[in-house]
């Protein structure tokens, strides 16, 4: 019989994210507490760039934004936001969306297969991704369950479930 393989990834459906940040844009648009703060959110090319007249407000507007993000389904472990910082009489927050295994997180993830995961299951760093390979398939589905219940700082997926 052929090994099942499956690979673990770290990627962020960008339509989501767009959908969220419409959405996050919608509601400061429309929240009486907003009303006349100059507070906006919207894309700057590749970041997303939140934008009020005080910190507490960029940091409110953050909050929509994650509160979005977590009922479209996006982890907030993929967003990376800064500190407001002042900008003129507004303060701004940058946030980046991180996507891809870095090599670090790949090692840590391979590192964990090896020492708590079935003892037939080989695991491979692939670029950004990591091939996890193993003769039964309940042995793939026992390092998913694993991966899921461990606390590690990137969000991951698993696809190509051969």
């Amino acid at each position: 019989m052929a090994d099942s393989s499956m690979d673990v990834v770290s990627k962020v459906d960008r339509q989501e994210v767009d959908n969220a940040l419409n959405q996050a844009a919608k509601e400061v648009a429309q929240r009486y507490d907003f009303k006349g703060t100059d507070a906006s959110v919207g894309w700057s090319g590749e970041t997303i760039l939140i934008k009020a007249n005080s910190e507490e407000r960029a940091k409110a507007v953050l909050d929509v934004l994650q509160t979005k993000l977590v009922h479209r389904g996006v982890s907030l472990k993929s967003l990376e936001s800064d500190d407001p910082k002042p900008s003129g009489k507004e303060f701004r927050i940058e946030s980046t969306l991180k996507e891809g295994l870095s090599q670090e997180n790949a090692k840590k993830v391979s590192k964990l297969i090896r020492e708590e995961g079935p003892k037939s299951v080989k695991a491979h760093i692939q670029g950004d991704e990591l091939r996890v390979t193993s003769k039964s398939r309940d042995d793939l589905q026992e390092v998913q369950r694993m991966l899921k219940a461990a606390d590690l700082d990137v969000a991951l997926q698993f696809t190509n479930y051969r």
